[in-house]
């Protein structure tokens, strides 16, 4: 196995440089997902048994796990500058994974009509879905009716993002638009990894891992549908917004240890997307994106 299958490019905003993504233990998850052995012992006993994930969970939660947030920030090299609280304020690794930033580092694009990126991360478009199925560049095609089971219908034909967080980035995720929350729920399911290491195997990763399913109304877009998915390490998907009706950057909820990805998709003909993610993903690159920038224009509600 050569270490250049393992190596993930990505562009920031922009700019057309590829930046490498630092990824931890990137020789191990391709093993584990491409090779025989690896699928059998890894895939199957760790990614589709929750307890890996919920012990790994228990372990960033307690006291004994602060001693590895200094590694962490070296490893992915974060930027403490933009941390709220003081570094020697957090109890646990996963209260400083899941950390609050200073608001000055993280200006949202105010416009009435448009829709930002809901959390740090790097993001695909999609601006039209041929009925029910999305290809995607990287990973196995899946369906609106897999990732949104009885919702589904009233996206046929629309347009998806998807926002992939790596473990560097801020965990907290925000809604992308203001709206009228119309159902919130659960969906069990696995916890394979985000990683485009496991995206480009055979798994359905969006739509076999545990995800939560917000849809909402917006008065430019109409239903909009959010889907926070969690993934192997992720104690919990969080939601701290409790409210019937949501504000553009609002804070939503955070993901607690691990890699995560949010999957925003909206009805036909309602959003254009911003012109650089749609260049970069026709390349087959991810956009950075940090919470709040632009990733569409709002066209006419439905």
């Amino acid at each position: 196995m050569s270490s250049k299958q393992s190596q993930i490019f990505y562009r920031r905003r922009g700019s057309k440089e590829l930046c490498q993504e630092i990824v931890l233990g990137g020789r191990l998850m391709k093993w584990a997902y491409d090779h025989r052995v690896g699928r059998a012992v890894f895939s199957f006993l760790l990614f589709r048994r929750r307890i890996f994930s919920h012990l790994m969970g228990l372990y960033c939660d307690s006291a004994r796990s602060r001693r590895q947030i200094r590694s962490f920030i070296d490893k992915l090299k974060i930027d403490t500058e933009e941390v709220l609280q003081p570094l020697d304020s957090f109890v646990s690794f996963n209260d400083f994974f899941t950390r609050r930033l200073k608001p000055s580092s993280r200006p949202y694009d105010d416009a009435p009509r448009a829709v930002i990126s809901p959390a740090d991360g790097r993001v695909l478009v999609y601006p039209r879905i041929e009925q029910d199925t999305v290809v995607p560049v990287k990973g196995r095609s899946f369906t609106l009716s897999a990732l949104l089971e009885m919702a589904a219908g009233d996206f046929l034909n629309g347009s998806l993002a998807v926002i992939r967080l790596c473990p560097a980035d801020h965990h907290r995720f925000h809604f992308p638009c203001d709206g009228e929350i119309l159902t919130s729920r659960l969906i069990n399911g696995f916890y394979h990894s985000v990683n485009p290491i496991a995206l480009a195997s055979r798994i359905s990763v969006f739509t076999e891992n545990k995800r939560a399913l917000t849809l909402m109304r917006n008065p430019l877009l109409g239903k909009v549908a959010m889907v926070e998915i969690g993934a192997f390490g992720v104690g919990s998907i969080v939601q701290t917004f409790t409210g019937s009706h949501a504000v553009k950057f609002q804070e939503k909820g955070y993901f607690k240890y691990g890699g995560s990805t949010i999957v925003l998709v909206f009805r036909p003909h309602t959003l254009t997307f911003s012109a650089d993610l749609i260049e970069n993903t026709a390349e087959g690159y991810e956009t950075f994106l940090k919470v709040g920038e632009r990733i569409g224009t709002g066209r006419s509600g439905t």
